[in-house]
């Protein structure tokens, strides 16, 4: 384990990785969008009625934004590596090729599982407030119960997303393509934000669950014989 973390940090400063600026940005474009069609009458569908509609709008768009992102972060790690015939410098390392993938894997994992937990609860609070203090359109009150199920959602949500987040390596892999990955991870994200009225498919559990599973497939099958592949 003190390996792996060891491997993780390793990557994390190779690589120049600080997402937290991109990551703070993003979560204000999601917010000031949330804004914008919760509070400005753009939602004409009145969609976002209640807290619990709100909260939900923020679950989804959180979810797909951050599965692209989860996307380019492979793409960089990982597809790149294999673009670029680096993987063949890395693998010369006195270092199982599982262990080495497996941290590239695990950075992205826990990127998309704390931006999204941390993303669905900052945001959601940003709008709790916004409607007390200065627009009061959002109908309803934020009880302990809304709390603790939007909380729990949140949680779900990001362990899930973490699976899922992890789809767009097959096909990245299998064309050793940006391009590829990031388009895959579009297409999911289009299907999870697709639906009518109030039904969305990236708020169904069972979607998201046999999503985030088939995700954790992929990074299994990635790397189970990865020692003895040929990389050239």
């Amino acid at each position: 384990m003190k390996s792996l973390l060891k491997l993780i940090r390793l990557e994390l400063r190779k690589n120049k990785i600080n997402l937290l600026r991109a990551v703070l940005i993003t979560d204000l474009v999601i917010l000031l969008f949330m804004i914008l069609i919760a509070f400005t009458g753009i939602d004409d569908a009145g969609e976002f009625i209640t807290y619990a509609d709100v909260f939900e709008g923020v679950h989804i768009f959180v979810k797909v934004t951050f599965l692209i992102f989860g996307s380019v972060l492979i793409s960089k790690l990982v597809i790149d590596e294999y673009k670029n015939n680096t993987v063949t410098v890395l693998f010369m390392y006195p270092i199982p090729r599982k262990k080495l993938m497996a941290a590239k894997l695990i950075i992205v994992s826990l990127f998309i599982l704390i931006t999204v937990f941390v993303s669905n609860v900052l945001i959601s609070a940003a709008l709790v407030g916004f409607n007390h203090y200065f627009m009061d359109t959002i109908t309803g009150e934020v009880t302990l119960k809304l709390i603790t199920s939007q909380i729990t959602m949140a949680a779900s949500d990001a362990v899930y997303s973490a699976g899922i987040g992890l789809i767009p390596l097959f096909f990245g892999l299998r064309k050793k393509s940006v391009p590829a990955t990031i388009v895959s991870a579009v297409l999911i994200a289009s299907i999870l934000s697709s639906g009518f009225g109030n039904f969305r498919m990236g708020n169904q559990v069972g979607v998201s669950l046999f999503l985030g599973l088939v995700g954790v497939a992929v990074a299994y099958l990635s790397i189970r014989n990865i020692e003895h592949q040929d990389i050239a």
